[in-house]
């Protein structure tokens, strides 16, 4: 009967370490249920066989529960809880050789304070300076940075 608890315990524990790095990641309730049940299994295992036993069930814990986990996460139904895609997107980067401060333009929505200014027939993200800036507004570059300008208003 002892046996049937030891194997129970194992299963269970390793059903818990499914579920934490499947469903829940991070250090929760399930990953550390598991690791104690696994403890639990082994030190049943010693308590009630001996330490041929205790050595054997440690054994099966440490090579077999981490080569089930690895197994199930490359079976068809671990494939479909892993996020396999990739982010393609980039950001628009401002061409410095193309804009500079002291170049005019205007704002095409109102900068609140960021939003889009056409500076030198090119559109691209504005920050203003100070306060917000109403749309169809003159401005004049103060500075260049990678992904936007800072604009001031032309009074």
């Amino acid at each position: 009967m002892t046996i049937l608890i030891i194997l129970f315990l194992i299963f269970l524990g390793i059903v818990l370490l499914l579920l934490e790095f499947a469903v829940v990641p991070g250090i929760t309730i399930a990953g550390i249920g598991g690791v104690l049940l696994l403890g639990a299994s082994i030190y049943l295992a010693f308590d009630s066989y001996g330490v041929v036993a205790g050595i054997i069930t440690t054994a099966f814990v440490l090579i077999v529960s981490p080569i089930l986990v690895i197994r199930f996460f490359k079976s068809r139904a671990g494939k479909k809880m892993v996020l396999e895609s990739e982010i393609s997107g980039r950001v628009d980067q401002i061409d410095e050789s193309s804009i500079h401060p002291g170049d005019e333009g205007i704002t095409i929505g109102r900068l609140a304070p960021t939003g889009k200014v056409r500076i030198n027939n090119q559109t691209m993200e504005g920050k203003a300076i100070v306060g917000f800036i109403d749309q169809q507004v003159p401005v004049r570059v103060v500075e260049v940075l990678k992904t936007q300008v800072i604009v001031e208003p032309i009074n």
